[in-house]
């Protein structure tokens, strides 16, 4: 998955334990544990919005991207990126 979920750092920054942000922003643990171990399909922006205020952070210090396949481009990928430039 390239989305990679990071709130395992930010709650080891803060010293807050899994089962605390899950009540201070209104879910289950179990529907945090799925955000937090990237099984996630989706987020809602209200509940992102809840874990940054409690976490005191940015969306981006939550969710990183990270590219599948980290090797040589594919040549569809160059020909679509120069076609979109132009």
């Amino acid at each position: 998955m390239p989305i990679i979920v990071d709130i395992d750092v930010m709650l080891a920054r803060r010293k807050m334990p899994v089962g605390v942000l899950a009540e201070l922003i209104g879910i289950t643990p179990a529907n945090l544990a799925v955000l937090k171990n990237g099984r996630a399909k989706a987020v809602r922006f209200t509940t992102l919005a809840s874990i940054c205020d409690v976490l005191d952070c940015q969306p981006g210090d939550l969710l990183r991207w990270e590219p599948d396949d980290v090797h040589e481009p594919t040549a569809s990928a160059v020909t679509a990126r120069s076609a979109r430039d132009d």
